[in-house]
């Protein structure tokens, strides 16, 4: 995984913050080519957000791979043949506690 396929990931426009800000962008680009994108993103946390605010890439190449699952409490799915209406599915099972006895 290359930096700029980082800051994809993390949705900052690596172009634009190379432009106004090369000093910290170099500086970053060394310090990920030495750790793992977990380790580097740990160390970072706190100013990937304003990154990201700052340099919003308005094309994510990432998600337009792959689409988003939607996180709803209910999956649809295609109703059967013969019905009008969708048949709704619960994304997890229901536990009920045992009655006490």
């Amino acid at each position: 995984m290359t930096f700029e396929d980082y800051l994809a990931g993390k949705k900052i426009d690596s172009q634009l913050f190379r432009e106004h800000e090369p000093e910290l962008w170099s500086a970053w680009e060394q310090e990920f080519g030495q750790q793992h994108p977990s380790s580097f993103t740990a160390q970072k946390l706190y100013l990937i957000n304003p990154l990201r605010r700052k340099y919003l890439l308005k094309n994510n190449p990432a998600s337009a791979e792959k689409p988003m699952a939607s996180e709803d409490a209910t999956a649809q799915v295609d109703p059967p043949s013969g019905t009008s209406k969708p048949v709704v599915k619960p994304a997890r099972p229901v536990f009920r506690p045992k009655p006490k006895t």
